[in-house]
């Protein structure tokens, strides 16, 4: 089983950023224990604070993998490109988000992506990318 984990703006500064809301564990300490967790699974990550380059690792990773995890950050709430792009492929997607959107500012109630998921985890902090696999492992 192959996935990417495809992480939206400023999720490069977890561990910094916001720790009340969003942590201390960096992504790249968590990205290690979920592989070691998951040997089966072949992981791909990317993450970008650009619109277009994720748009673009959707399309590349769109039709050739098992499945994808997409945290969007703030673009899911603005980026009816980026809910496009994921509506375009064939690989499933699962939005996470750290956070619990919907207890935060109202603006963030809305997703350009869950339309087009399989399904959203939000709330759960990093281990909803864990729950994410975990899905995509049942329902392979």
């Amino acid at each position: 089983m192959r996935i990417l984990i495809l992480n939206g703006p400023n999720l490069n500064l977890l561990g910094k950023r916001e720790p009340e809301i969003y942590g201390h564990a960096s992504f790249e300490d968590f990205f290690v224990e979920l592989k070691n967790n998951f040997p089966q699974v072949n992981f791909d990550y990317f993450q970008s604070n650009v619109e277009g380059e994720l748009i673009n690792k959707l399309h590349e990773c769109g039709f050739s993998h098992d499945g994808i995890i997409f945290n969007p950050g703030a673009y899911t709430h603005t980026s009816i490109a980026i809910g496009d792009a994921v509506a375009g492929i064939r690989t499933r997607v699962i939005e996470v988000h750290i956070s619990n959107i919907f207890a935060r500012e109202e603006f963030r109630h809305v997703s350009y992506i869950a339309p087009h998921a399989i399904g959203s985890i939000c709330g759960l902090g990093l281990d909803g990318y864990r729950l994410a696999v975990e899905a995509f492992m049942k329902i392979s």
